[in-house]
């Protein structure tokens, strides 16, 4: 094994870069997730994410990538609510922002530490080094479970004992071999709350999910108009879901992100439906700069928004919802006529 002396203190590295934990998996071993993920594209389930069909067989194991690679030293980011998200979805006038996107970008917050520890890494061991956070096809989560930082819940996302279910992940791949941490252990037990919470009914079995009835899938990755079946359901939620992370008995462990770029910002806790609504491609832009919500352009939010009016019950929102159903857009106006419909 390669000794990096710095890994003698994981916690103190990770505190000092600002990541609330740190483990190492081997990167060269079969697991089971291939096989899981190759189910699931198999079974439909990824919808139109096709990416993921493209990139299968490369997203099966790291090695696929990266033949070289031999260990995976695989960091986590609190990103924690001051409040908890279950409380917005009654305020039924506003717009209800998944609780990772109120803030910057992740990916940029987490790539700028992950790429110091990896600088750091390479300078001590000589090893080369490789740095992820979700922008390559790498299945964090299973491999956060294999180094040992929590366990992927029935509801398939990561849970820690001592943060919950608020992490972001990051993963460096290195040819170096180091001496793995313990895998992750399954604690949920009996519990079945993010599955029975669901407003979707996304979960066809514990630790399977249906990407298609997903309102997080739904609202960022489909580009098309939301089947009806599931507009409904949506209530205020505009931007991705939180429903299954947020009602987690282990949340009862977490705390606030620390990290002030994780910090929610005011305007997106809650943001009135009718100043999104009145959002052109230019206020948009300027609105989400360095927000992820941002990718996913002016009209698809715009869509989603519109299915949060007609669910208001705010006939104050009449006037600009029946202004967009003569929007350029195809998929805005349909939903500005379906609103228009269920506030008449």
């Amino acid at each position: 094994m390669m000794t990096w002396t710095s890994r003698k203190s994981p916690d103190e590295i990770a505190t000092a870069l600002g990541f609330d934990a740190v483990r190492i998996c081997r990167a060269d071993e079969a697991w089971a997730a291939a096989g899981r993920l190759e189910e699931f594209v198999a079974a439909g389930r990824h919808g139109t994410m096709g990416w993921m069909e493209d990139t299968l067989e490369r997203r099966k194991q790291p090695t696929n990538m990266w033949p070289e690679a031999n260990s995976a030293l695989v960091v986590a980011l609190n990103y924690g609510p001051d409040s908890d998200p279950l409380e917005d979805l009654q305020h039924t006038s506003t717009g209800n922002i998944s609780v990772y996107a109120r803030h910057r970008d992740y990916h940029d917050v987490m790539k700028g530490k992950l790429k110091q520890l990896a600088q750091r890494f390479a300078r001590e061991t000589g090893a080369e080094v490789k740095v992820f956070v979700d922008t390559a096809p790498l299945m964090e989560k299973p491999l956060a479970e294999k180094a040992g930082l929590g366990w992927q819940g029935k509801h398939t996302n990561l849970v820690s004992r001592e943060h919950g279910s608020w992490l972001f992940l990051g993963v460096m791949l290195t040819n170096a071999e180091l001496e793995p941490d313990t895998p992750g252990h399954d604690h949920c037990g009996a519990c079945t709350a993010c599955i029975d919470i669901c407003p979707t009914s996304a979960f066809p079995a514990p630790y399977q999910l249906d990407a298609r009835r997903c309102i997080s899938y739904l609202t960022i990755e489909h580009a098309g108009p939301i089947p009806e079946e599931f507009r409904k359901p949506m209530g205020n939620r505009i931007y991705g879901c939180d429903d299954c992370l947020a009602v987690c008995p282990w949340n009862k462990f977490a705390k606030s992100a620390s990290e002030a770029k994780l910090v929610a910002r005011e305007d997106l806790k809650r943001p009135p439906l009718a100043d999104l609504l009145a959002l052109d491609d230019k206020a948009f832009r300027a609105l989400f700069s360095g927000s992820p919500v941002k990718r996913i352009g002016r009209n698809r939010f715009i869509r989603n928004c519109l299915i949060a009016a007609g669910n208001s019950g705010d006939a104050g929102l009449l006037p600009l919802v029946e202004g967009l159903r003569s929007d350029p857009d195809p998929v805005v106006a349909e939903a500005a006529d379906w609103a228009a419909g269920e506030l008449n």
